[in-house]
């Protein structure tokens, strides 16, 4: 059945993103009253009525386009975290972020974007990124290529020896372990790094050339499933602290990285593990395996 829907008319998908983004998020963008907008976990983790509103109407819009589908959603697993065992079951799964970037939209910024990935069986299959304040379009379908607005997406490979550009976790997203893995690439003299926004266009900058890699120390699904295959699709690489590739179902060893190529890849993953170790364990020869 996946298969069927995956070899007919995508567009819908589109379709059904544009209708939620033009129903429940422009208009709300720049014209938010106070009580539209709620703190989750915290000050750094909001909520909007744009990102309830949009999510609900991709959900009712995605499951009609693929019978027995369900969906896994950032604001649904924040009311039923259950929800997101579905991600581990059999059904086709879309996997859902109706306003990746929440924070820049709440500051009325044009960088955020949604996004849509579908799955099954933990592997992610097609994705959509769809940045309605720029009115653009990244598709990716696994084995056939990623694109933008009709153009076909390359990473290309970062000038040899050059200063990688790459964007990080912002602290406030990290643990102490992997506040000091991250360390290992802020503090490279061969890298320029900064924090990170919507994790869903720095994958877009790094499929389209613009950005060299990302580095992330979390692993929600609906931050990453759209983004790791446009990357892959255009060429690019992903691998976690192991050298294992990231698993949409969880349980990676974290931060990973995703690059423009693999050699970029496997470079960001060095100097996280350079960072990931304690002098202690340096002088001692242990800490993480440096092979993969």
């Amino acid at each position: 059945m996946i298969d069927d829907f995956l070899n007919g008319d995508l567009s819908a998908v589109e379709a059904a993103m544009r209708d939620a983004a033009a129903a429940e998020i422009m208009p709300r963008f720049r014209q938010l009253a106070a009580h539209e907008i709620v703190e989750k976990s915290g000050p750094h983790d909001l909520v909007t009525s744009a990102d309830r509103g949009a999510e609900e109407h991709l959900t009712a819009a995605l499951t009609a386009l693929l019978p027995g589908s369900v969906v896994v959603g950032e604001e649904a697993v924040h009311a039923d975290p259950a929800v997101y065992g579905a991600l581990r079951g059999e059904a086709p799964v879309w996997i859902v972020d109706p306003v990746d970037g929440t924070r820049q939209f709440v500051r009325g910024e044009p960088g955020f974007c949604t996004l849509v990935a579908l799955a099954q069986g933990g592997e992610v299959l097609a994705s959509w990124t769809y940045a309605p304040a720029r009115d653009e379009m990244a598709t990716a379908v696994r084995g056939r290529g990623a694109w933008l607005d009709g153009t076909r997406l390359r990473c290309g490979a970062p000038e040899p020896g050059a200063v990688l550009d790459v964007a990080i976790s912002h602290p406030d997203y990290t643990s102490p372990e992997e506040k000091r893995a991250l360390l290992g690439v802020r503090d490279a003299d061969d890298i320029a790094a900064r924090p990170c926004g919507s994790a869903g266009l720095e994958y877009l900058a790094v499929a389209l050339g613009r950005l060299d890699a990302v580095a992330f120390s979390w692993e929600l699904a609906w931050d990453h499933a759209a983004g790791l295959l446009l990357v892959a699709e255009a060429g690019g690489a992903q691998m976690t602290l192991t050298g294992e590739p990231f698993r949409v179902t969880g349980g990676n060893a974290l931060p990973f990285t995703a690059a423009r190529d693999e050699a970029t890849a496997r470079r960001i993953r060095e100097r996280l593990l350079a960072g990931a170790w304690t002098e202690e364990e340096a002088g001692a020869g242990a800490g993480p395996a440096s092979g993969a």
